[in-house]
């Protein structure tokens, strides 16, 4: 599942680029989806080792945020399961 779009819906939508920018223009313009992608996600861990080195720093317990994740994970596999053998059984 890939934010809930078909492969019909990513097909119309790359045809409508190629239409709208020309052929020779998508290669550049994915590279440069590309770099503002990545340079996002080190912003975004950037500002988490940030925020954990200042609780750390501030003697916060961040292992309660880990056993949290932890326990949303688990929930979040149990539910996929959960689903995947609802949707086998349709």
């Amino acid at each position: 599942m890939f934010l809930f779009i078909s492969s019909a819906e990513i097909i119309f939508v790359l045809f409508i680029v190629v239409m709208v920018f020309g052929a020779d223009k998508v290669p550049e313009i994915a590279r440069g989806l590309g770099k503002g992608i990545s340079q996002i996600k080190n912003a975004t861990n950037d500002l988490k080792s940030e925020i954990t080195k200042s609780a750390n720093n501030s003697g916060l317990d961040t292992s309660v945020a880990k056993d949290v994740q932890k326990e949303l994970n688990q929930v979040k596999d149990d539910l996929e399961e959960f689903t995947g053998s609802v949707r086998r059984n349709m």
